[in-house]
């Protein structure tokens, strides 16, 4: 082998680094799967040869040396949510939404985009013409507690107007639905257990003005007597229970709180 001159061997390696350096992933960004976005150079892997520039290349280990820095992720970025909607239907169980835009979809495999929509059960007492809705009859309706957020009135003192009551059932048994729901606003079907004590507030405007009672409350009824209720939200997460006590306020666990809607 021939002696190679110095000066021809930092020529050439310096004509090296300069095709690294305009090589890669320079300008190259591609969307999804593209095997034309390819060039000849370095992988991420050490072997030189054809390498990827599109978002592919991070599942198929083929990227160009340079795609972390010349095309770095971009997680997507959504809006903050939209107020909820109304219920879809009114005076019957039914579901209100909200939802959020996307301000920015993802590149370079960045973070996908969460959910852009969710639903949570809903009643509403007032028909779409504001006519008062019906009085019905059939299982207690009831959903979380945290809901009740904004349904009681003040007076000028910070006193409620009309706190309602707190009626306290045993659970006798739940459908196994109530066991795997897991959407937002639905978790709390999670904590229902048979055997356990909850507590459901009766409130405004679930309340009945002329009656002052909510539909299923089974104020009326017997200790051994046993009542339905059904979630809102999911229909099919429903069982029966047994009146303990009515209180003027409730003391359950937050889990085991609850309001007929």
């Amino acid at each position: 082998m021939g002696y190679i001159p110095v000066e021809i061997f930092a020529l050439t390696l310096v004509l090296g680094l300069y095709h690294s350096a305009e090589g890669g992933c320079s300008g190259k960004c591609c969307r999804g799967t593209d095997l034309t976005c390819a060039t000849t150079d370095w992988r991420m892997d050490r072997i030189y040869g054809t390498c990827y520039c599109d978002e592919g290349c991070v599942k198929t280990k083929d990227c160009c040396f340079d795609y972390p820095t010349e095309c770095p992720e971009q997680p997507c970025v959504v809006s903050e949510w939209s107020y909820w909607s109304g219920c879809a239907q009114a005076c019957q169980p039914s579901f209100r939404v909200r939802r959020r835009q996307i301000e920015r979809e993802p590149r370079n495999s960045g973070q996908a985009c969460p959910q852009l929509e969710e639903k949570a059960g809903c009643m509403e007492y007032q028909s779409h013409q504001g006519q008062h809705c019906a009085q019905t009859f059939g299982p207690a309706l009831i959903t979380a507690l945290e809901f009740s957020k904004g349904r009681t009135t003040y007076d000028l003192y910070g006193a409620p107007l009309d706190p309602g009551f707190c009626m306290e059932f045993k659970l006798e048994s739940l459908s196994p639905y109530c066991m795997v729901e897991n959407r937002p606003y639905t978790r709390w079907m999670q904590y229902l257990r048979e055997g356990y004590t909850v507590c459901v507030s009766c409130q405004p405007p679930a309340m009945r003005n002329n009656s002052r009672t909510c539909q299923g409350d089974g104020n009326s009824a017997d200790r051994d007597e046993l009542l339905h209720w059904q979630a809102v939200g999911n229909s099919r997460c429903r069982g029966t229970w047994k009146k303990v006590q009515k209180l003027a306020h409730c003391s359950c666990p937050s889990v085991h709180s609850f309001i007929f809607t």
